[in-house]
């Protein structure tokens, strides 16, 4: 008997084991996905003022291309680019607000690289622009070229790849330099305008931005070096295969619809007439794509309709016709020199 009743206490004990393992399962079921749509939009972080990339107008409307990337993935969710809000970022706290979940996407200026996309849980999706460090310095210092700034003082921003690359050039140049270091694009910016050091240096579409925010821009001009790479894309945080390939897909939905003429202006006509099956693919009138990550069919559909194609995107913020002024170059899609290469839907 003794015995019995230790071997019913044991398979008892197992029960409620299995019983807690089984709620611990339902409470962890839930996918960001899930999370997002019980919530009703998506929570997407910027930075704290970019010209062109994410920053707020005087009655706290965002703008720009980080911004517009957000839009498009809430498009891809709820047919809707307006279901989406802002938490503005520090290079510091960036990281530190995805990984903590208070955020759901980080599209915020922000490198690809090998610690960012390994060592701290996150996923990059892709890149939303190719881009490179440089240095702004004002016309009257008489500098051509960086190779001349021995001896500068050099201002820029903490928790950013700027510090290590600036140490890197003038170190493989043998020239020496003193940092000033600030924790927001911001004081980084009023301590160049004030005249506190001698350059400024960010990734030249970040110096294009900042330049519009100085007391006389045009008295300011941005080097020829580009000393390093700089893929500037979307993050998710590790452990949600689903909510990664979602993120990752609106990008290269945009891209493709740019490479297939579709546009914000003619995707309606294109999904009731387009013969084209890679047209069709996309817009969701042919097969089921977007089954398999849980939203809608017609998911890139709503995001051209929404936000657009990538070159809309791009033009809109960035382009040649913006005060940034900034040429397509490697962002031009991969048909036409540039490295923007959308994955095929099939």
């Amino acid at each position: 008997m003794k015995k019995a009743a230790i071997m019913k206490r044991l398979l008892s004990t197992f029960a409620l084991a299995g019983a807690f393992g089984l709620c611990a399962a339902g409470a962890q079921a839930a996918t960001k996905l899930d999370q997002v749509k019980a919530k009703g939009f998506v929570q997407c972080g910027v930075s704290q003022g970019l010209p062109g990339f994410s920053s707020p107008d005087d009655k706290g409307s965002w703008t720009g291309l980080d911004v517009d990337f957000c839009r498009a993935v809430a498009s891809a969710i709820f047919n809707d680019p307006t279901k989406v809000k802002f938490t503005p970022l520090s290079a510091k706290d960036r990281f530190t607000a995805l990984q903590s979940g208070d955020i759901d996407i980080l599209s915020r200026n922000t490198t690809w690289t090998i610690t960012r996309d390994t060592s701290l849980g996150l996923n990059f999706t892709g890149v939303t622009y190719y881009d490179g460090q440089g240095f702004m310095i004002r016309k009257d210092k008489k500098v051509n070229s960086a190779l001349e700034l021995s001896g500068a003082s050099v201002c820029t921003q903490t928790g950013t790849t700027t510090e290590q690359n600036l140490a890197d050039y003038f170190r493989a140049n043998n020239m020496t330099y003193e940092v000033i270091a600030f924790a927001t694009n911001d004081e980084v910016v009023k301590a160049y305008d004030a005249g506190r050091c001698d350059v400024l240096t960010t990734d030249r579409s970040g110096l294009a931005g900042e330049r519009l925010k100085l007391t006389n821009p045009d008295d300011h001009v941005v080097l020829p070096e580009i000393i390093s790479k700089e893929p500037l894309g979307p993050v998710v945080a590790h452990g949600d295969d689903q909510w990664f390939d979602i993120v990752k897909w609106v990008l290269f939905a945009q891209i493709n619809a740019e490479e297939l003429g579709v546009t914000s202006k003619n995707v309606e006509e294109q999904q009731k007439s387009a013969t084209n099956p890679e047209i069709k693919r996309l817009l969701g009138t042919e097969g089921k794509f977007g089954e398999g990550m849980g939203i809608g069919n017609d998911w890139a559909f709503q995001i051209v309709k929404g936000v657009g194609n990538y070159g809309e995107m791009y033009d809109r913020n960035v382009g040649p016709a913006t005060p940034l002024k900034l040429e397509r170059g490697a962002n031009a899609l991969w048909t036409k020199g540039g490295q923007q290469y959308g994955m095929p839907i099939r």
